[in-house]
């Protein structure tokens, strides 16, 4: 079992930055894809970033390609998501999420964290 807590959000600007980070608890962290979720409102849950256990691979959503970058410190169990030239319709609560690669396509165990706001306004 493995116990996620997200920080990092705030209000910025559209153009702006924030670097989320998800620290998790337990020594088995480094055996975990991770993931990066997002909701808005009124909009279904998007997945939005992972990252294999070891770091080596990544993909990131159509949508914030080239924006957003998703990464790993395993020695310090803690995954990240650095998010540059924020949208407006970036906002939405952030989670993370730890699960499973296969066949190239990510499943997410029911590991989640509280989530946190990101609001992209002027």
């Amino acid at each position: 079992q493995v116990q996620l807590v997200e920080s990092g959000g705030g209000l910025v600007q559209p153009g702006g930055s924030l670097r989320l980070s998800c620290a998790a608890s337990g020594s088995r962290f480094s055996t975990y894809a991770m993931a990066w979720y997002r909701r808005a409102p009124g909009k279904q849950r998007e997945l939005v970033a992972g990252i294999t256990p070891s770091g080596g691979r990544t993909n990131v959503a159509e949508s914030v390609r080239g924006r957003f970058t998703i990464s790993r410190d395993n020695a310090v169990n803690t995954v990240y998501l650095q998010m540059n030239s924020l949208k407006p319709e970036d906002t939405a609560v952030y989670y993370c999420n730890a699960g499973y690669y296969n066949g190239g396509a990510y499943y997410a165990y029911d590991y989640w964290g509280q989530g946190t706001q990101v609001t992209v306004s002027s």
